[in-house]
């Protein structure tokens, strides 16, 4: 029941769907009208978790990769690559084309992410599902005050079930939660208030 239930959350609450539902977020959040919002959401996932999701699935079906959500260290760096040169390509677009200035925030923040990440994973495999969980957190309780604090308990939670499914270690969770909450506040949080 416990490996379920792990099983369960760490599906949910898994880097593609947790980003998918914070660029909705911040997409509605920051533009002038719905029609606005829908338009930089596309544009955003277009760019940034489409593509990104596209190549792990073709990757995965040629047998050059294990799983969506591999949890195998030394394929991950081709992942973070990707990501990494989508996100550039993501953030000159949304500057571009005037895009409200969270997403473009969220992006620089998350480039630094895909960054640093990757130049650990080189080493050793940090979690990237509580660093997104833990990230999307923080971004919340920056825009909507301590109100949002209620999302910071699915922290746990996630770092809980990647480690029973032994995915990762309690050190890799921990430093992927930390990380990722110290990156929204020293790159996201001073981009917003600029």
């Amino acid at each position: 029941m416990r490996k379920r239930i792990a099983n369960l959350t760490s599906n949910i609450l898994n880097p593609y769907l947790v980003s998918l539902i914070m660029l909705l977020l911040l997409s509605f959040t920051s533009a002038s009208s719905t029609l606005d919002a829908l338009k930089w959401a596309l544009i955003s996932v277009a760019l940034s978790i489409l593509p990104v999701f596209l190549v792990t699935v073709y990757l995965v079906r040629s047998g050059r990769l294990d799983a969506v959500l591999t949890n195998l260290r030394s394929p991950r760096n081709k992942i973070y690559l990707f990501a990494g040169l989508c996100a550039i390509v993501a953030c000159v677009t949304l500057v571009y084309l005037g895009a409200p200035s969270i997403l473009v925030a969220a992006f620089i923040a998350g480039l630094s992410t895909v960054v640093i990440f990757m130049c650990i994973n080189l080493w050793w495999k940090i979690s990237l599902h509580t660093a997104i969980v833990a990230a999307s957190a923080t971004v919340l309780v920056i825009l909507y005050g301590w109100i949002a604090a209620v999302t910071v308990v699915l922290v746990p939670l996630i770092a809980w079930a990647r480690i029973e499914l032994k995915y990762h270690s309690p050190a890799q969770v921990v430093t992927g939660a930390l990380l990722a909450a110290l990156i929204a506040v020293v790159v996201f949080y001073p981009l917003v208030l600029a």
